[in-house]
């Protein structure tokens, strides 16, 4: 027997066994992969956000699902111990824009290695385990173990850290909502959070691979006309539509997943008013007075977007530049000021950064993490209905709820 049980070797999973080690327990960690920390692998390009190097006000502003349910456990672990915390075991970290912290050295690898070490120096007291959880024991209204591949293993408290939904080939396959209903947990219906989205127009196939940057993307909810995000950065267009972090910050801010609701607004130029961007053009087209339009665009859009602007514009492609009209000029001005892409759909939950739902926050002790219902049962990190927007937010709510969860076991 030992004393704690915990399903999942993610980030939350991991802090939870390094800190339950530290207070002097036995730990079994259960993790299907033949190495813990997969989906950390992936996270921010393969570089790792681990976490916002930011305030605690900041912090809850960017949690828009179920924040005041953070309150203690991020008081009791805050971005700044998550720094100290892998600096301590010898990753170097640095804050880029918008505060994301990284890894020095850019290699997420450098952040599942640390986690790898930190398991191997507390090996007499955690032990790693290769191996499906099928089921979670209870007994008289208490957890009671595991059965991991036909075989019981017993411990009188037991964290449930599976992650989402999101990349099941991570091992996120939704194992850890299955256990909580059969726990008598209820679960928020999932969705997909932090995900690309599906265009209307066939034009971003067109685009496909471009990655424009220094572009400031709005979105607007046209059930309302409000403006839910706008912020600048970078995107990208794909075969299906759009995706890069803009396109998924901006899908964080959504509640309601409806099809045929939203629309994305792409200023091209931000750094010029449109006064400042007619004069651009006129300067441009002096210069190719006698090129046919389609020429003319070179130096101010990508390749890939030239015939796209140029078809949108209504302006024939080889309409002299010297013939163009200022009705003309002005709409291809607005056009590059505000480009529009009609949000069809969205991308499935297996491509979400994120899931958004989970077990239902109310069902949980939000100093501890354990369960309500059930004696000795914990949650922690993306299996809880709680999720932020991109810039290493959720990452952080791992870590700090891992950390309750830990050390209240």
């Amino acid at each position: 027997m030992t004393d704690c049980i915990i399903i999942g070797g993610g980030a939350a999973g991991l802090m939870a066994a390094v800190t339950a080690a530290d207070y002097g327990k036995t730990v079994m960690l259960f993790e299907k992969n033949s190495r813990v920390g997969r989906k950390l692998l992936i996270t921010g390009k393969g570089r790792c956000n681990v976490t916002n190097n930011c305030t605690k006000e900041d912090f809850f502003e960017n949690i828009p699902c179920n924040g005041r349910f953070l309150y203690s456990s991020y008081a009791a672990f805050e971005s700044g111990d998550t720094m100290t915390f892998f600096e301590n075991l010898g990753v170097p970290l640095k804050t880029e824009r918008g505060n994301r912290v990284f890894p020095v050295s850019d290699r997420a690898e450098d952040i599942v290695i640390a986690f790898e070490r930190a398991v191997k120096e507390r090996s007499d007291r955690i032990t790693v385990k290769n191996a499906k959880v099928s089921k979670v024991l209870t007994e008289d209204g208490r957890v009671s173990g595991v059965i991991a591949e036909g075989i019981a293993y017993h411990a009188p408290s037991v964290l449930i850290a599976t992650g989402g939904r999101s990349y099941p080939k991570t091992g996120s396959d939704g194992d850890g909502y299955r256990f909580a209903k059969e726990l008598g947990h209820k679960v928020i219906p999932l969705r997909p959070s932090l995900v690309p989205m599906v265009s209307e127009e066939e034009w971003c196939r067109e685009a496909m691979g471009l990655s424009l940057k220094n572009v400031t993307l709005t979105l607007i909810d046209t059930a309302d006309g409000k403006k839910l995000f706008s912020e600048m950065g970078e995107m990208l267009f794909t075969h299906f539509g759009v995706s890069g972090p803009l396109v998924l910050s901006a899908s964080g801010h959504i509640r309601k997943m409806e099809r045929d609701r939203y629309k994305l607004v792409i200023d091209l130029k931000p750094a010029l008013d449109e006064k400042t961007l007619d004069a651009r053009l006129q300067r441009d087209f002096a210069e190719n007075a006698n090129r046919d339009f389609i020429n003319s665009l070179g130096k101010l859009l990508p390749a890939k977007l030239i015939p796209v602007i140029a078809r949108l514009s209504g302006i024939s492609e080889d309409k002299k530049v010297n013939q163009i009209s200022k009705k003309e000029r002005t709409e291809l001005m607005r056009l590059l000021k505000d480009l529009t892409v009609t949000v069809k759909d969205f991308r499935s939950i297996d491509e979400a950064i994120v899931t958004g739902g989970g077990v239902n926050i109310s069902e949980i002790n939000p100093k501890t993490m354990e369960s309500k219902l059930v004696d000795g049962l914990y949650f922690a990190g993306e299996v809880i209905d709680v999720d932020a927007y991109t810039g290493g937010f959720n990452l952080q709510i791992a870590f700090s709820t891992g950390y309750a969860a830990g050390i209240n076991m």
